[in-house]
């Protein structure tokens, strides 16, 4: 009996929102854009610092991808969206009751292959005939923007292929697969040498505006606020803008 009761209370002491191996860890799962990657990654570093015994997760995709996931149940303490529409889905799902904080904002760019072999050098150039083009899917914050920029332009384009996220779009073009696509700034940057940027004035007509929020059923709830606290104050707003991103 006595070893019975040991190991129950060692099944029970497992099944609580943190996990132990040793020390009592905290666990935050952040569902973030796909264009945050690299920024919310060394944020999670920073993060896990400032506390210890916590471990942050990421979970990074197309917003519209993550806001589908939520209202379908999948579990998550913090969602970070590349637009305010997906973000709305989250809160029209319930899953988000927190009044979402912006704490970004981005704009588009053209990439290439390094040499900018097919000669682009304008939004206009991106309609030529016989070009491969790769853009986001229309659902998704960076396709979202690519159809308001090119409609206002009065630019046609016809891409051989729409992705579900910004960084599916920037592995088509550095993998070669691509002569052109339309990424964020932050996403070309990110690339460095890898790509070569044709930044073009008409982007500044579909600004991305990015929320955060924590979810409603966070397990660790105080935690999510502790995060979401610091990508909104003035360490997280560094580490976006040296990234690329714009002021919110």
């Amino acid at each position: 009996m006595a070893a019975s009761a040991a190991l129950g209370a060692g099944l029970l002491a497992g099944c609580g929102s943190s996990s132990s191996t040793g020390t009592d860890t905290k666990t935050i799962t952040v569902f973030a854009a796909a264009s945050l990657e690299q920024s919310f990654t060394a944020l999670g570093s920073q993060f896990e610092s400032a506390h210890p015994g916590t471990k942050v997760t990421f979970s990074f995709a197309g917003s519209s991808d993550l806001a589908a996931q939520l209202n379908n149940g999948a579990p998550a303490d913090v969602f970070a969206s590349a637009d305010q529409a997906n973000m709305d889905k989250a809160v029209k799902g319930g899953r988000i009751t927190d009044k979402p904080q912006t704490f970004a904002t981005n704009v588009l760019t053209i990439v290439t292959p390094p040499g900018n072999p097919a000669h682009i050098n304008s939004l206009a150039d991106l309609s030529q005939s016989g070009l491969r083009l790769v853009v986001c899917a229309p659902q998704v914050p960076c396709g979202s923007a690519t159809k308001k920029v090119t409609s206002d332009a009065g630019v046609s384009i016809s891409p051989v292929s729409e992705e579900s996220s910004v960084t599916d779009v920037l592995a088509k073009v550095t993998s070669g697969q691509a002569d052109a696509g339309l990424v964020y700034v932050t996403d070309a940057a990110g690339a460095g040498a890898k790509v070569q940027t044709v930044n073009f004035p008409e982007s500044a007509k579909a600004v991305n505006t990015y929320p955060i929020a924590t979810v409603a059923d966070s397990r660790n709830a105080a935690t999510a606020k502790d995060f979401v606290a610091l990508v909104t104050g003035p360490d997280g707003q560094k580490v976006l803008q040296q990234s690329g991103f714009g002021k919110p």
